[in-house]
C-alpha cells in the first residue's frame, strides 16, 4: 500500500501534483462550455467539474477557476446570463482537449479547433454542433470558494438537445450510444461502458448480501 501524507502532496512537482488529485476523484465528466460575449464573439472551454445539483428545478454547477488569464468563459456568462454544456464524445476528443490552450482573447476555441458553433432561436450561447448531448443554461448565482479562491457557478437547464437514440424510454441519456469521453487527471480520457442497472433502493427490499 503506497501512503501519501499532506506534507507529500504539498512537495510534489507542481504537474505530478496536478495530476495526482485531479484523477485520485475519479471519473469526471469531459464537457465544453460554449459562451459568447455581447459582442458575439464565441468562446469554448474544456471543463470537467461539472455537477448534477438537483432535477426540480434542474441544477448544473461547475466550478471557475481562479480569475486571470482564463476567464474567459466565467466573463461572458456573467455579461449575457447564458451558456451551453457539451458533451465530448470520442469522435471530437481531440479539439475538445485543446480548447485548453491559452489563446488571445479576440481568437475563438471553435475556430481555432475546427468545432463548429450552432445557435437555436431566442438563445444566444453557442451549442458545439458536433456535439451529440448538449444543454443550454440560464446563469442563476455563483458561490465563492474562499479557500482556494474558486467559483461554483451554477445555472438552470433551459434546453436540451439530444442525437436520436440517446434518449431511453426511462428518461435516462444512454452515454455509451453518445460515445461520451470521460476524463480522468488532466490529459486522459476513458471510454466508460454500461456495467448494470439496479432498481431504486428501498429499505424493506435489500437483498441478502
Amino acid at each position: 500500500m503506497i501512503h501519501i501524507s499532506e506534507s507529500d502532496i504539498k512537495g510534489f512537482e507542481r504537474f505530478y501534483r496536478a495530476n495526482l488529485i485531479n484523477s485520485i476523484s475519479g471519473y469526471k465528466p469531459a464537457m465544453l462550455i460554449g459562451t459568447a460575449n455581447e459582442k458575439g464573439l464565441t468562446n469554448l472551454a474544456m471543463f470537467s467539474s461539472i455537477v448534477h445539483l438537483g432535477a426540480d428545478p434542474a441544477l448544473i454547477g461547475f466550478i471557475q477557476r481562479p480569475l486571470g488569464q482564463s476567464g474567459h468563459t466565467y466573463y461572458n456568462i456573467k455579461e449575457t446570463n447564458c451558456y451551453t454544456i457539451n458533451h465530448v464524445h470520442e469522435g471530437i476528443v481531440d479539439q475538445a482537449h485543446f480548447t485548453s490552450a491559452r489563446f488571445a482573447p479576440e481568437v475563438s476555441e471553435f475556430e481555432a479547433c475546427a468545432l463548429t458553433p450552432a445557435y437555436i432561436s431566442g438563445f444566444n450561447a453557442p451549442f458545439v454542433k458536433e456535439a451529440k448531448v448538449k444543454m443550454g443554461l440560464e446563469f442563476v448565482e455563483e458561490m465563492p470558494i474562499k479557500r482556494n479562491n474558486t467559483i461554483l457557478v451554477i445555472g438552470q437547464i433551459k434546453y436540451i438537445l439530444l442525437q436520436e437514440g440517446c434518449l431511453e424510454v426511462n428518461g435516462n441519456i444512454n452515454l455509451q450510444h453518445a460515445a461520451t469521453v470521460a476524463s480522468s487527471g488532466l490529459e486522459n480520457y476513458n471510454l466508460v461502458r454500461h456495467f448494470k442497472s439496479l432498481p431504486y433502493a428501498h429499505a424493506d427490499e435489500i437483498p441478502k448480501f
